[in-house]
C-alpha cells in the first residue's frame, strides 16, 4: 500500500516547527503562560482548594495560549490589534477622499505660464518704452544744438 503525504501549494504558509511541533512564538507564548501559570496555581491552592487554584491558573494562562495560537490570514493577533488600534482610536473616523487630479496640476501651470508671460511683456514694452523716451531725447537734444 502506498501512502500519500499532502503537499501544500503554497509554500509560503508553511512554518517552521522549532520543538515539540509548535514555532517559536507559540513556545514563547506557552512558556509565558506555564511562568505565570504554575507559581499561580500554588499561590492559589494555598488560599483556596485544588478545583480553585486550577481554574484560576486556567484563567491567567488561556489569554496567552489564545495569542500564542490565534492567527488569520497569515496576520498573529497582536499584529490585528494594533491595526484595529489604529483605525478606531489613532486615525481620524473621516478621511477625506483626495486625489491628484494632474490635469488641474497641467490647468495651473498653464495659467502661472500665461501670467509670466504678461509680466515679461509688459516689462519689455516697458524697457521699449524707455529706449523710445532715450531716442527721443537724443533726437531732441541733436536737434537743439543744430538750432
Amino acid at each position: 500500500m502506498a501512502s500519500y503525504i499532502s503537499v501544500p501549494r503554497d509554500l509560503t504558509k508553511v512554518k517552521s516547527k522549532f520543538i515539540f511541533n509548535l514555532t517559536k512564538r507559540q513556545l514563547v507564548c506557552f512558556s509565558l503562560a506555564a511562568l505565570i501559570g504554575v507559581p499561580s496555581f500554588f499561590l492559589l491552592k494555598k488560599v483556596g482548594d485544588t478545583g480553585f487554584a486550577a481554574m484560576g491558573m486556567m484563567v491567567l494562562m488561556m489569554p496567552l495560549f489564545f495569542v500564542g495560537m490565534y492567527e488569520k490570514n497569515g496576520q498573529p493577533l497582536e499584529v490585528r490589534l494594533s491595526y484595529f488600534i489604529q483605525a478606531n482610536f489613532i486615525r481620524p473616523k473621516v478621511r477625506v477622499y483626495r486625489t491628484k487630479n494632474y490635469y488641474d496640476l497641467l490647468h495651473k501651470k498653464a495659467v502661472a505660464d500665461k501670467e509670466v508671460d504678461k509680466i515679461v511683456r509688459s516689462h519689455k514694452k516697458d524697457i521699449n518704452d524707455i529706449r523710445t523716451e532715450k531716442k527721443g531725447r537724443k533726437d531732441s537734444d541733436d536737434t537743439g544744438r543744430s538750432e
